[in-house]
């Protein structure tokens, strides 16, 4: 009874787009059928249900009430044209940030709109990133995920073809299962130090995936991790822990270029500061530079491949600091 007065108190074109189901007093918007592009939910709606708005082609925004307290993970997935998620400010469980939507503490990123094309850098206020929150974002195409995070749920980035690129800062503990399923456009990530566990199908059939870098100890793994992944190679520094010759099914190598400090190319030529770095064949390196080792910020200077096990770098000598300090990095 009280679900047909509520829905006599809306308008009768709104009703035909919209299912709600009750329960003792409980209303949930269960699916969208219009065709409209910018959606207002009701302000009688408590809660919004798991893809309520799967597929809904001709959505670019929508507008969540103060009432809702739950809202289905992923409750907009397919919605390709979708750019904006608005919430109510006096909203008391979520809000929005750019039209991404959080939760009302902006520590966890809850779902992020099909339709933002290009890179996204996660606000440092985020300490995870929920359930399939990135789920079937075609057009993302980078994503920065800050030390602040320490854990990726499950598959947030689930089928995200264009995504090329995935920076993890340290910081990140857990990466959930299906977290980057199918995303078919990820040829190599690094994955830090602070990772001790990586789900279920974790890369499944990301399958240009050539080159996993670890900055640290093995973490816990099965070998659904890489499946389908045919040419993905893991690489391991030295000093770390926990490694044999394969990982999680893949080949496993460990990754040691040098920096030669007495074959005579070390040092300043012609007014420039250079050294030979070698290595196993084809192996890809970042010359990295810093003037302060107390409170290191590494720049990268160059990236190249190890040509025949090796390649020479040099820049010009440096006059405009009191020390600069050279490293390798991955890629």
């Amino acid at each position: 009874m009280l679900l047909g007065l509520v829905l006599l108190a809306a308008p009768a074109a709104v009703q035909a787009q919209f299912t709600y189901t009750t329960n003792n007093g409980a209303i949930t918007l269960s699916a969208y059928n219009g065709s409209g592009s910018a959606v207002v939910i009701s302000n009688f709606v408590t809660s919004i249900a798991t893809n309520a708005f799967e597929g809904c082609s001709s959505l670019t925004s929508v507008t969540i009430p103060a009432g809702v307290t739950s809202i289905g993970a992923p409750a907009f997935e397919g919605c390709s044209r979708l750019t904006a998620i608005n919430v109510n400010t006096n909203n008391l469980f979520y809000s929005s940030r750019n039209g991404v939507l959080f939760d009302i503490t902006q520590s966890t990123l809850v779902e992020y709109p099909a339709g933002l094309a290009g890179s996204y850098v996660i606000p440092g206020s985020v300490t995870s990133i929920g359930a399939v929150a990135f789920y079937t974002c075609t057009s993302l195409s980078s994503v920065t995920i800050p030390g602040s995070v320490n854990s990726i749920g499950s598959g947030a980035f689930f089928d995200c073809p264009r995504l090329t690129n995935a920076t993890m800062a340290e910081g990140v503990t857990s990466i959930g299962l299906n977290a980057f399923r199918l995303c078919t456009g990820l040829r190599s990530i690094t994955i830090p130090g602070s990772v001790a566990s990586i789900g279920t199908n974790a890369f499944y059939n990301s399958s240009l995936l050539t080159s996993v870098y670890f900055q640290g100890n093995a973490p816990a793994a099965d070998s659904t991790v890489f499946l389908f992944d045919n040419g993905a190679t893991v690489y391991y520094v030295a000093g770390t822990t926990g490694w044999s010759n394969t990982f999680a099914g893949r080949l496993a190598v460990l990754w040691n270029p040098v920096i030669q400090t007495g074959d005579g190319s070390f040092g300043v030529s012609n007014n420039q500061f250079g050294f030979n770095i070698t290595g196993t064949n084809n192996f890809t390196v970042v010359v990295e530079a810093c003037t302060n080792l107390g409170n290191p910020v590494w720049v990268p200077l160059m990236t190249n491949p190890l040509v025949n096990g090796r390649f020479y770098f040099s820049e010009p000598v440096q006059t405009n600091s009191s020390g600069r300090f050279y490293g390798l990095g991955l890629p």
